[in-house]
Parts: C-alpha cells; sequence; structure tokens
C-alpha cells in the first residue's frame, strides 16, 4: 500500500470540481469519495449541488446519500470512510479522487487526528441543560479558565465547538488543546493535490449567485420545506446549518421575507468560500489550477506519471 496515489481535488464552492471530476474519472477509469459535510445527507440535494443521476453515471461518488439529516457526521467517521473505500479502490487498481470543499475533512486525512473520546450523550445533555442556565457565553468563560488555547479560538456563540470542548475536558481530565497536538502516524499515500477557483474573486461571486439562483429554479424551497414540515429538525442540527439551508429555514420560519432569504444566502455561500480559499491558501503542497482551464485535466494526469 505503500505511496499508492491519492488524488485531492479542493477548491471553494461552485468553483467548477465536479465537472474537473468527471473528466477525471472518464479518463482513468475511477470513482469519486466526496470529502463534504453537505452530501452525507440524504434528502438535501439541490441546496448541495449533489451530482445528479447522469453525473453519477460517469462517476460514481461514494460518501453520499449515507444519513438522515436529524444524525451527525464528525471528521473521525469521515476520515475512517474515506480510508476504507481508498483501499477499496486501490485493491480495483484505482486511483482514488477525493472530491470536495470541506477542509476539515481532507486535513483530518492527510495530517491525522488527535486522540479525542467518542461523544458522550449524558454529559453533553448536562451542558446543554446548564447552557440554559446561564448561557453559552458562561459556558465559554468556564472553557477559557480550563483551556484558554481552545476558547481564544471559538466565539462564545458558537454552542456545538463550546460543548464538545467542555466535553472532551470532562471525559478526560485533559483539554483538548492538548490532545489535539497527538496525531495519529500518517497514511502511506502519495497525496497528488490540487485545489481549483478562479483567480478573479468576482468570477467566483458570479458562479456563486447564479447557481444559487438555479438551485431556487430547481425548487429549493419545496426540498427544505419538505425537511421543516418534519417536525424533529432544527436550526441547531449540523445538517440544517448548511449554507443556504440556514436561509431558507429561516424563510419558512417567518423570520425573513424572499428576497432577504436569497440576499442572506448568497452572502453565506460567498463567506464559506472566502474561508475555504483561506485554508487553501496556507495549504502544503497545493498545485492550484483556474477554473475552466483547458488544461487541467492534463496538469493532474501528468502529475500521475
Amino acid at each position: 500500500m505503500n505511496n499508492l496515489p491519492v488524488i485531492t481535488l479542493m477548491g471553494p464552492t461552485a468553483a467548477g470540481k465536479t465537472a474537473l471530476a468527471i473528466e477525471l474519472c472518464q479518463h482513468l477509469d475511477t470513482q469519486v469519495i466526496s470529502v463534504d459535510s453537505a452530501l452525507v445527507y440524504k434528502g438535501m440535494n439541490i441546496g448541495t449541488a449533489k451530482p445528479d443521476a447522469e453525473e453519477l453515471s460517469l462517476a460514481p461518488h461514494h460518501l453520499i446519500d449515507m444519513l438522515d439529516p436529524l444524525e451527525t457526521y464528525s471528521v473521525a467517521d469521515f476520515r475512517r470512510d474515506a480510508i476504507e473505500k481508498i483501499e477499496q479502490l486501490h485493491q480495483q487498481g484505482k486511483v482514488p479522487i477525493l472530491v470536495g470543499g470541506t477542509m476539515m475533512y481532507f486535513k483530518g486525512l492527510i495530517e491525522g487526528l488527535s486522540p479525542l473520546p467518542e461523544a458522550d450523550a449524558t454529559i453533553r445533555q448536562e451542558l446543554e441543560a446548564q447552557a440554559q442556565r446561564i448561557g453559552w457565553a458562561g459556558l465559554h468563560e468556564q472553557l477559557a479558565t480550563v483551556d484558554p488555547d481552545a476558547a481564544a479560538k471559538i466565539s462564545e456563540n458558537d454552542s456545538q465547538r463550546i460543548n464538545r470542548a467542555l466535553e472532551v475536558y470532562r471525559l478526560t481530565g485533559q483539554t483538548m488543546t492538548v490532545l489535539q497536538q497527538q496525531k495519529q502516524p500518517l497514511l502511506p499515500y502519495h497525496f497528488h493535490q490540487f485545489a481549483i477557483a478562479p483567480t478573479d474573486r468576482k468570477v467566483l461571486h458570479d458562479r456563486i449567485e447564479k447557481r444559487f439562483n438555479i438551485m431556487l429554479d430547481q425548487g429549493f424551497k419545496n426540498e427544505v420545506s419538505a425537511l421543516y414540515q418534519r417536525g424533529d429538525l432544527h436550526p441547531d442540527l449540523p445538517s440544517i446549518r448548511c449554507v443556504g439551508y440556514r436561509q431558507m429555514w429561516e424563510h419558512l420560519a417567518g423570520n425573513c421575507d424572499h428576497d432577504e432569504m436569497v440576499f442572506k444566502g448568497i452572502a453565506a455561500t460567498r463567506q464559506l468560500a472566502k474561508r475555504q480559499l483561506t485554508w487553501l491558501r496556507s495549504w502544503p503542497d497545493v498545485n492550484w489550477l483556474e477554473t475552466d482551464d483547458q488544461e487541467n485535466l492534463q496538469r493532474v494526469l501528468t502529475s500521475l506519471s
């Protein structure tokens, strides 16, 4: 298994990753492993730009349509599942292509994860009950006392990360900062890493706006409405926090009108793209590709030779 090739195709949303991945699959007779925290959910197709049936026939995708939106999926879950799929494809003589924009997934896979404990429902419920009494800002102050480094990186409004950091401390007696410094050994693969994006930021912004409007034409409101009407989902779930879904959820709840939802949805998607690009600009060993450049396919294929 040593130094077997793996292609990673990263980039911001709407940059053209899927189109290039399909081309690569056709030339290499291989398959895609999705690296996207939204594509794992069933019933969330339009707002995630999930590959359609025709695209899947050209480039079969793994790690999509796996979970109900009520469920959660961690970086550790992704790493485990991705390694399994990578090994399966290598056993078939294929070069795996990992495609997506969830940078924490890529980082966890390539660099390894620290030995953090599994979630504990009892402790999480205790922390949530405490948050009801003193607020998440109060719990953030507790975190700052035991793990100031983690608290400095976490907003006092980020309930999920505050909960997790305090949960880890209560379970292990060690801070998340200390545990995150202990990493798993690196995987024995040769990662050929590529990032695709337009050089001109305005081009990316225009692509994002165009895609959001296409999603609306395709029935995005009906898709989110079906989730909203279930009654067991809520806006604090990772699935509903996905860009676009959160803004449409607010609209369905009567908290904003249609035009405001569109404005917020496009703005949130652009902010996501900005964060993804910030990650990638400091990413080691990445080769940049220009969106829609006709030479992209050959550049990736050449890296394998």
